[in-house]
């Protein structure tokens, strides 16, 4: 699928609120992280429709997101304004990440490397755009079969990541909705 195709797919599926991976809820590992760490500039690579932005900035993180999905964005900008909080929100592309505003502390994604076809680029503004010392959290799943041109992960995205000074810090394995092999990772810039 290309990039234009899954963009269009997200904002219908924002539109017509029947996007399943937007839960509304964050996740355990983000709050862990948060017990865990010093406040500091968070980005949500992906952030859909908020969620995670406005838990971050309750939690007293300078925290901003982007998302490919413009539908997305409207819906976050109502949320994040709703809550009461400070962010900035904007349509950006993961690849380029144009519209970041370095040094972060941590950036945040949940499931969108995973999507990413040129992985490499979106790698190397993440080193860009994230501080020395600072963290990636990030949850993707995995392909069953390297060849797929299906979305995942794969080993040599292991490589990959470490090949941009990401070190890894942590990882829990575990299983998502759909029975698909996934994990939560935490990497640090070296």
């Amino acid at each position: 699928m290309s990039n234009f195709s899954r963009r269009i797919k997200f904002d219908i599926s924002y539109l017509f609120g029947n996007a399943p991976w937007d839960s509304g809820i964050s996740p355990p590992e983000l709050y862990d992280f948060i017990a865990s760490h010093p406040v500091g500039r968070a980005l949500d690579i992906g952030c859909g429709t908020g969620t995670n932005i406005i838990t971050l900035a309750n939690a007293g993180w300078q925290a901003e997101g982007f998302d490919f999905a413009p539908r997305a964005i409207q819906i976050a900008k109502r949320k994040i304004k709703q809550a009461g909080i400070t962010a900035n929100v904007y349509t950006d592309d993961a690849t380029q990440m144009k519209h970041a505003a370095p040094p972060y502390n941590l950036a945040l994604d949940l499931g969108c490397f995973h999507g990413i076809q040129n992985k490499a680029d979106y790698l190397t503004n993440l080193t860009r755009i994230l501080a020395l010392g600072g963290f990636w959290l990030m949850y993707g799943f995995f392909k069953q079969d390297a060849a797929q041109p299906a979305p995942g992960l794969v080993p040599s995205d292991m490589d990959l990541i470490q090949r941009h000074s990401l070190i890894l810090s942590s990882r829990k394995d575990g299983w998502d909705k759909r029975e698909r092999p996934s994990a939560w990772f935490l990497f640090q810039h070296s």
